[in-house]
């Protein structure tokens, strides 16, 4: 396992469990539709113990933490000898395309990456550094969309007794020859049958064809039987809707994690992209049952914490949105939504 010379140095570090990030690069960027839509980093990490995996990180987590290491190791707070100067991270930009800006952050942010990598052994150990780098669920369900940069490993043919008939196996007809530039793609000629094993993205897919087992673009087959749908990862956010005479709920899909907390504004762009013939107001309802107006920023953290629902489905935000005409006050003077009707 090759390791950054400061940590090979290092004589501790072979106390330091198997699951502390020793490297990290930046292999692709995504544009995602949450609350706003924004870009997010997908790092590929390498622990000491030496497994790897995918991280999702947008850049105000980088930022967050880039703080945080400031704020408790900096000259002005750190105590001797335990002072640690974070590496320069790029600076906020706050105009131009948000794909663009982060594509051009991508050199810089995986020298950022390895600066901290490359920190003293007790600096690994910090707790919001280990947070960073850790696979949350959420970075688990998550599967990366890219590719070239992005190479999925595959997995050996499972030889067992159980016979599949062909007919009911997912498979496709090679349409032209195909010859991988790399070890993970597959080969086949055209007129092979090649056996789907899964769908890496909108663009490729796994399969098998005699005894190997690779990726390969969909473009380059004619499907006989397809996958079965999978079911990406999305959250839910439950939203009711408060018209003069009527409450609608709908649920918005977001690619965010239900941890996540909007700002204000962030949350009242999404709503009006929801609502775009009405003037929306947005509102939580408190424990008595009376909606309270949300104006600002200092009003989202009690959304969260007092706005909370009784649903119990799938990967729904634990908080519920209620939605007003931004005219309509008699909502606030009367308890009338539970005695309105349910679309």
């Amino acid at each position: 396992m090759s390791l950054p010379r400061q940590l090979r140095d290092e004589s501790d570090f072979e106390q330091l469990p198997e699951d502390v990030a020793v490297s990290a690069h930046i292999a692709d960027v995504e544009e995602r539709r949450g609350f706003s839509v924004y870009c997010i980093f997908v790092i590929e990490v390498k622990t000491k113990g030496g497994s790897k995996y995918f991280i999702y990180r947008r850049y105000s987590e980088f930022l967050t933490l880039h703080t945080k290491l400031e704020e408790n190791y900096g000259p002005e707070k750190g105590i001797a000898p335990y002072f640690f100067s974070p590496p320069p991270l790029p600076p906020k930009i706050y105009v131009g395309n948000k794909k663009d800006i982060a594509e051009s952050r991508i050199p810089l942010l995986n020298v950022y990456l390895k600066g901290l990598l490359d920190a003293p052994v007790w600096i690994l150990l910090d707790d919001d550094l280990r947070i960073f780098f850790y696979q949350t669920t959420f970075d688990s369900e998550r599967i990366p969309r890219a590719l070239r940069r992005l190479r999925p490993q595959t997995r050996k043919i499972k030889r067992n007794s159980e016979h599949i008939s062909d007919m009911d196996r997912p498979r496709a007809e090679a349409l032209f020859d195909f010859k991988g530039n790399a070890a993970q793609e597959l080969n086949f000629k055209s007129g092979d049958l090649v056996y789907l094993l899964s769908r890496v993205n909108r663009n490729w897919l796994e399969g098998t064809a005699g005894n190997q087992i690779g990726i390969f673009p969909q473009s380059f087959v004619r499907i006989i039987k397809d996958l079965p749908e999978e079911k990406f990862p999305v959250s839910w956010l439950r939203c009711y809707f408060h018209d003069y005479d009527v409450c609608q709920i709908r649920d918005i899909s977001l690619e965010e994690d239900v941890q996540k907390l909007p700002t204000y504004n962030e949350l009242l762009d999404l709503i009006r992209t929801q609502f775009p013939d009405s003037d929306v107001a947005l509102n939580m309802r408190d424990a008595d049952g009376d909606l309270i107006r949300l104006m600002d920023n200092s009003d989202m953290e009690l959304l969260v914490t007092k706005g909370k629902g009784k649903t119990k489905l799938e990967n729904f935000f634990p908080w519920q949105l209620h939605v007003t005409r931004i005219d309509d006050l008699d909502v606030y003077s009367n308890r009338n939504s539970e005695d309105m009707s349910m679309n």
